[in-house]
């Protein structure tokens, strides 16, 4: 009997070794899958690490190419070199200016155009002056006496012919006087239509004093468009009109007005303008005369703006003043880089890209060298380049540690409940 019994117990030594062991392997798996799960929160965290930051595997330093991985930005380093080429670039640009016969004031000669008004006074014949019944005193005109009756609306008399206001230029370019006929005026100046009358009139008049004058310049006009107060067109007249003229005679710039690119049509071509380099720096040759039909826009400053992202205390968009603007300008204006979390040695200028997206320009610059301070307070910004601080990599790994720490401490309740 105690034999029988001795075997039945026998079996219950392997059920409790099988038990131990079930609950090793069930620990054990536990712990494997608390460390799976936490791996691969901590990878998704890595591929989803918050913030912004620049991933800089495809931008390569100058000279450090490889041919067999994917496209590559090449990225110029901002030294000493870099600066000094650029100011050299822009010494020597030369900027593509408008054609112009007359580069000299003093040689600008008004021509009569279609729909200019003639004033004509033949001395001592009241009957062939126009405007009909005025006089003349020595050194007079009679622009002012005749200025009401200019601003009602003209006669029904033919254009070309006497006109109780004055002579209209035809569409023909012709006018019509008596005893002369029908003479020829558009493309002339006024001295030449003088001495074209009192040569046909010669013959019916002793020794003819005739005078011609211009009464209302509508033949010859410049139109002005944009940030202007008073846009529209002007009239060229005998004295010579410029460019800054022009601004001036259309009330002034708004407050969002870019001189610095003032764009000028003529015969079809476009030409960019720097005005402000006329008022600030007096450089005349931006200062351009103006011919009949010409087109002015002066555009917003959409286009002259700098963008500085990135590790910064403000992210900002900043319009470029005067036409200069250097990295430390831009990123003083940003409030400088941030000291736990910026990369001094990637202090990024991307530009060119609105012309050429694909291949944009990128420099570089380590604020870490010796001469940076010099290098960011010379290196010049141009318009739409933006300035980007990149990250540190403690920084970036902070941010992720701080996404997954949530992840680790619920695990380590969920272990702590499971025992």
């Amino acid at each position: 009997m105690a034999e029988e019994n001795m075997l039945m117990k026998k079996p219950a030594a392997p059920s409790f070794a099988n038990g131990k062991s079930t609950k090793f392997k069930s620990t054990k798996f536990k712990s494997n899958l608390a460390a799976t799960l936490l791996l691969t929160s901590f990878l998704s965290a890595c591929a989803t690490a918050p913030g912004n930051y620049l991933d800089t595997s495809r931008l390569k330093d100058d000279g450090q190419h490889d041919s067999q991985a994917a496209e590559t930005y090449p990225v110029h380093v901002i030294d000493a070199a870099v600066v000094t080429a650029q100011a050299q670039a822009a010494a020597a640009k030369t900027q593509v200016l408008p054609p112009s016969n007359l580069t000299d004031p003093s040689q600008y000669v008004y021509r009569l155009a279609p729909q200019d008004i003639l004033g004509i006074t033949v001395w001592d014949h009241p009957e062939l002056t126009t405007p009909q019944g005025s006089t003349l005193s020595a050194g007079g005109n009679t622009t002012q006496s005749i200025g009401g009756a200019l601003q009602q609306p003209y006669t029904a008399a033919l254009p070309g012919q006497a006109d109780p206001y004055g002579q209209t230029i035809a569409a023909d370019g012709t006018i019509f006087f008596p005893f002369v006929g029908r003479i020829r005026a558009a493309g002339k100046t006024v001295g030449e239509v003088r001495d074209q009358l009192s040569t046909g009139l010669v013959r019916y008049i002793r020794n003819p004093q005739v005078d011609v004058r211009v009464l209302s310049y509508r033949g010859q006009k410049v139109q002005v468009t944009g940030e202007v107060k008073t846009p529209g067109p002007l009239a060229m007249s005998d004295v010579p009109l410029t460019l800054v003229d022009a601004i001036t005679r259309s009330g002034g710039t708004n407050a969002d007005a870019d001189i610095q690119r003032v764009r000028l049509t003529r015969n079809n071509k476009l030409y960019v303008l720097d005005a402000d380099r006329m008022l600030d720096r007096g450089d005349t040759t931006q200062n351009v005369m103006l011919q009949n039909g010409d087109v002015i826009n002066i555009p917003d400053r959409t286009d002259s703006r700098v963008f500085v992202m990135g590790e910064v205390k403000t992210p900002i968009q900043l319009p470029i003043i005067k036409g200069r603007m250097t990295i430390a300008d831009a990123l003083t204006q940003g409030g400088g880089i941030l000291d736990t979390d910026a990369n001094p040695r990637q202090i990024f200028v991307m530009r060119g890209m609105k012309d050429h997206p694909t291949t944009p320009d990128v420099y570089r610059l380590d604020m870490t060298q010796p001469d940076a301070i010099m290098l960011s307070s010379q290196f010049q910004l141009q318009p739409l380049d933006v300035v980007y601080v990149g990250t540190a990599a403690s920084t970036t790994f902070n941010r992720v540690l701080q996404q997954v720490l949530p992840s680790v401490q619920t695990l380590f309740y969920l272990k702590q409940l499971t025992r």
